[in-house]
């Protein structure tokens, strides 16, 4: 399934904004079981979207460093 580019790149962003979101909710509700489940799922979101972005930079980073000419053409 392919997604439009706009909300490709978003999805790092939204990820780590659910999980802040979720972790500042556990916090502040005051219930017996849902804060533990807000601060599981707040903070496993939030990491997917830190590791997301990160392995998006490095790969980036890696493709421009790479150089696109054939061997052919270096000799």
């Amino acid at each position: 399934m392919w997604i439009s580019r706009p909300i490709y790149e978003l999805l790092p962003y939204l990820y780590m904004l659910i999980g802040v979101s979720l972790l500042a909710a556990a916090w502040l509700v005051e219930a017996q079981t849902w804060p533990s489940i807000f601060l599981t799922v707040g903070a496993l979101s939030l990491m997917g979207g830190l590791v997301l972005w990160l392995r998006r930079k490095d790969y980036r980073t890696k493709q421009a460093e790479y150089d696109s000419r054939s061997l052919d053409d270096k000799v």
